[in-house]
């Protein structure tokens, strides 16, 4: 009787202890958590939660889910939320190191946002954790509207910024993601962004391998959660059905461990527009089948069932996908009590706070590009000069600063930032000066004549080039057609020119390469403030007046003219940036002049002969020789020996220094010779090629301050 008593005593417990269910178990190994939900869902459930809009499974204490979101430069299209310089901006900074500072704060904003507007039972887009970016696209060809996006044409510094980008938003703790970031657009995808739904990019796998595909490798390789697979097909194989993409080399080949979503409706353009499937039934069931885990769309959500009923689909492949996307959602911490979860107390003092303010204005600092300055005009001395006039179409443009996928709140236009640095004791005029189209009235002019300094803020925005639909008065679809900015604004410039002969300080807004000739003609000094984000105001004056010296380069080549680089649709890296072109340029890549001059001695020497295990290492003195404190971009190419389809230079190294006027700081550059290796397309792998190179350290890729030879065995 005793000992029956005592089992009756221990019934309760042991009823207690098996009503938590293993998947919300935090102690569990999340691999043991998801077979165990697996086991609970119906296989009408699991294929509800297929799709980005993922249902919710009340009986199990499942809440609806939406995975849907941006954060390109800043939490996106979900109220405020700190706005930063766009990607390429960013990109022109040449900091991976801030550029991981920026994402640390666009998660920490992330997950403010999502537990403030969980915490009121709203499961809405564009407010979860699954972020669809960064967009680590080759911007291959300056007519891209889409390249604003990217961080630029060359593979090494796009690599190196998207996972120092992705190291940030998913947070360095052992046991949770911060948030879930995803390397897009899975693969070759550049434009025409018209066809983009359709367009087939034929490629040979030398140039996939050396240039679409090393920044994703490397993204892998760091741990990025998710891969979004692009609309177009490549070699005839769609990308978000392509066994060659997806089953064969991120699957197989790399081991990738998270989740493949598909871009938003690639799955409808695989039978609706490239045709290679009769049905969206068979796509679904090869979208499954190649690695496709989650769907931008409902196909995958109306037609899986359909596949499994032909016999095209097995549930274990229904579980096989399913897993991923709940893997995925256990590192976030879905299904766990929120306060295990080191971020579940950002609040709303965690959105766009006074830091995430400045260090919004650092990086438009440093991102902001110095294309010209005669007779060292700039900076500006508050001093000298007591009354300015800032003209132009884009000097107070919200859409200038913000370029696309942004938040909204608070921004400093160009205007607000001048008028603020000079103070009250100065005098500050505006003017639009000129519109978007009209080529012969203008405003501003005379008040300009009255003025000590002109600045004329002029260029593109968002509705001149960007995604297909957003940009809606590009005349290529996003894309431009060529590389002009609007006849408007160069009119005006020439007015001002020809009507005055004070200074004019020309800012240009842009996401690409532009015709800059055409605007240095008739201004003293040329800024390339790019998309700057919410403080671009304030950066520019910072930049005017020497409160900084200017310090960003530029991550793509400016062509003297569209007609030096092949066809838009030829994917062929033939003649297209600057490691395969060596014609007329504006400006090459990695330009961007400085308020004083830095030079660069050699601290130490080289090895004769280097194995595939070793590192070239390098070290150089870079000094300040002028008069104000600065920051150098110190970039290291490398030089080839004459093998076929080399490519004529290429960054393997970057790094930023500041150093203080009639200063010195020492650099140390690291490539791992296993760098250098190319693809043998005859063999299909990868070949170090014996030889001679040169190792070349410079401010540009045309600039050649230190040059070092050395040997591959």
């Amino acid at each position: 009787m005793k000992l029956r008593y005592l089992l009756l005593l221990a019934l309760p417990f042991g009823a207690f202890a098996q009503s938590q269910p293993v998947y919300k178990d935090a102690n569990k190994a999340i691999d043991v958590r998801v077979k165990d939900l697996l086991t609970k869902l119906t296989l009408e459930e699991k294929i509800s939660l297929l799709g980005y809009n993922s249902k919710a499974v009340p009986r199990l204490g499942i809440p609806a889910y939406n995975w849907w979101n941006e954060a390109l430069h800043g939490v996106a299209r979900a109220g405020e939320a700190t706005i930063f310089p766009q990607a390429i901006g960013m990109a022109a900074t040449f900091n991976d190191d801030l550029l991981k500072q920026v994402s640390t704060v666009i998660s920490t904003e992330a997950r403010a946002k999502y537990n403030l507007s969980t915490g009121l039972g709203r499961r809405l887009q564009y407010m979860g954790l699954t972020f669809w970016t960064p967009n680590i696209n080759i911007f291959r060809d300056p007519r891209w509207g889409r390249g604003q996006e990217t961080y630029g044409e060359d593979p090494f510094l796009t690599s190196r910024m998207g996972r120092a980008f992705v190291t940030g938003l998913q947070g360095d703790d052992p046991h949770y993601l911060k948030a879930s970031a995803t390397a897009k657009h899975y693969a070759v995808h550049s434009g025409p962004e018209a066809g983009r739904h359709e367009f087939n990019a034929i490629i040979d796998e030398k140039d996939l391998r050396e240039t679409y595909l090393y920044s994703f490798k490397y993204l892998v390789d760091g741990g990025v959660e998710s891969v979004m697979c692009a609309y177009n097909r490549v070699n005839n194989e769609p990308c978000c059905t392509s066994n060659t993409l997806l089953r064969d080399i991120l699957l197989k080949e790399w081991q990738f461990k998270g989740h493949v979503v598909t871009d938003c409706g690639a799955l409808d353009d695989i039978y609706l527009r490239h045709k290679t499937t009769p049905d969206q039934v068979v796509v679904a069931a090869d979208a499954i089948k190649a690695g496709v885990d989650l769907d931008c769309s409902t196909l995958l959500q109306n037609d899986v069932m359909k596949a499994v009923q032909r016999g095209l689909l097995k549930k274990a492949d229904i579980d096989k996908a399913l897993s991923a996307t709940l893997r995925t959602q256990f590192k976030l911490g879905f299904y766990d009590d929120a306060k295990l979860n080191p971020y579940h107390a950002y609040g709303a003092d965690s959105v766009h706070n006074a830091q995430h303010i400045e260090l919004a204005r650092r990086v438009a600092q440093q991102s902001m590009v110095l294309l010209k300055n005669d007779k060292n005009i700039l900076p500006l001395s508050k001093q000298k000069y007591s009354s300015y006039m800032v003209v132009g179409p884009n000097a107070t443009s919200y859409d200038a600063l913000v370029g696309n996928y942004h938040g909204t709140g608070k921004v400093i236009n160009f205007v607000e930032g001048i008028t603020a640095a000079v103070g009250p004791a100065a005098r500050v005029e505006y003017d639009l000066g000129a519109d978007n189209r009209d080529t012969t009235h203008f405003g501003g002019i005379w008040a300009a004549g009255n003025a000590d300094v002109t600045i004329a803020v002029l260029g593109l925005s968002p509705v001149n080039e960007g995604e297909e639909g957003d940009a809606f008065l590009a005349a290529g679809g996003g894309d431009r057609l060529n590389l002009e900015l609007p006849a408007s604004h160069i009119a005006f410039l020439k007015k001002l020119r020809s009507d005055m002969k004070k200074l004019i300080i020309a800012v240009v807004t842009a996401g690409s390469d532009v015709n800059i000739d055409a605007v240095a003609q008739y201004a003293d000094a040329v800024i390339l403030a790019w998309y700057p984000g919410e403080q671009g105001g304030n950066a520019l004056a910072d930049i005017l007046f020497g409160d900084v010296s200017p310090s960003g380069h530029l991550p793509l080549t400016f062509y003297k003219s569209l007609s030096n680089v092949p066809d838009y649709k030829n994917y062929n890296m033939a003649g297209r940036t600057y490691r395969y072109y060596n014609g007329p340029v504006q400006y090459p890549f990695g330009f961007g002049l400085s308020y004083t001059k830095f030079e660069y001695a050699s601290k130490s020497e080289l090895k004769l002969g280097y194995t595939l295990k070793d590192t070239v290492s390098f070290t150089i003195a870079v000094k300040n020789t002028g008069n104000i404190n600065a920051d150098e971009v110190v970039q290291a190419y490398i030089q080839y020996p004459q093998v076929e389809r080399m490519p004529l230079k290429e960054l393997k190294a970057f790094k930023r220094v500041t150093v203080n006027k009639g200063g010195e700081t020492t650099v140390t550059i690291n490539v791992p010779v296993k760098e250098l290796q190319k693809w043998d397309l005859y063999h299909r792998e990868w070949k170090l090629y014996a030889g001679d190179y040169k190792l070349i350290l410079g401010s540009n890729s045309a600039d050649e301050k230190v040059v070092k030879e050395f040997k591959v065995k």
